[in-house]
């Protein structure tokens, strides 16, 4: 048998084992779990950022028996069990890949998908009873709002409704920012409104960049942390106190800080 699935066939049998015998796994229902598939997906998230590969697998590990856990839920809800599962994404992933499994003929990625946005919608049609749904229905509304951003924007431009080059973007950032300091020196009651449409075009000139921006401003946030414990821990070796030091003597350590990032790295024991 092929080794991938005997170590899938022992994960379900160890799940059936666990809810079978375990007091806390037995008492696990999709909403109690709900919360902890989140966390592991954010998890999964800071390990791939990390490059950690030894943590990606223990992460994607945690993650497969999150959806082994649901699946075992589901069959004795009588709803779906984890044949139904596989079968079901099997079918959805053949469906939206006429390129490959038909005739269909694309140049490149953006073809596919766009053609991935116009095969999902007429499913939705479908099942709706023929019912147009919205492109943006599929975006979940308990999306962080960067990330919100990004899938709404990325809808939008799977059926055409798009800027054609990243200059219009970058226009279109500068008016916004404009409009933002406009209200702001007017003491407008419409600053957060501006704000948004800033970050929303922000967020748009990433995707034209081909860049993730909430992994961006992950990264950023990480460099700030790993930057500002560097002063904490510098200035107090030196006796100094935090809250006590002037901006300037804050912003001495913060060079230095900057300078670390430069250094290339080096084996640590």
């Amino acid at each position: 048998m092929d080794p991938r699935a005997t170590a899938f066939l022992r994960l379900l049998d160890i799940m059936d084992t666990l809810r079978a015998e375990c007091p806390w796994d037995r008492k696990q229902t999709m909403e109690t779990l709900r919360p902890l598939t989140i966390e592991e997906t954010y998890e999964l998230g800071d390990a791939i950022l990390r490059n950690d590969l030894p943590e990606v697998k223990k992460e994607l590990g945690d993650l497969l028996l999150h959806m082994v856990f649901y699946a075992r839920i589901g069959q004795e809800k009588g709803a779906f069990d984890i044949t139904d599962v596989l079968n079901a994404i099997c079918e959805k992933l053949i469906h939206r890949h006429p390129h490959i499994y038909g005739e269909v003929k694309v140049k490149d990625e953006e073809e596919v998908k766009a053609n991935w946005e116009r095969i999902k919608l007429a499913e939705k049609a479908k099942s709706g009873g023929g019912e147009v749904p919205s492109v943006l229905e599929g975006v979940p509304r308990g999306l962080p709002s960067l990330v919100k951003a990004i899938r709404v924007q990325d809808k939008a431009r799977g059926v055409g409704f798009d800027w054609e080059h990243r200059d219009q973007v970058w226009d279109k950032v500068h008016e916004e920012l404009a409009e933002l300091k406009q209200e702001v020196d007017a003491g407008s009651d419409k600053q957060a409104e501006e704000l948004g449409d800033v970050l929303f075009s922000l967020v748009n000139y990433a995707r034209f960049l081909g860049i993730d921006p909430d992994e961006a401003l992950e990264r950023t946030n990480r460099k700030f942390i790993q930057r500002f414990q560097f002063l904490e821990q510098e200035s107090r070796k030196d006796g100094k106190v935090m809250g006590e030091m002037s901006l300037a003597e804050m912003d001495a350590y913060w060079e230095r800080a900057k300078g670390q990032d430069d250094r290339p790295a080096t084996a640590t024991a």
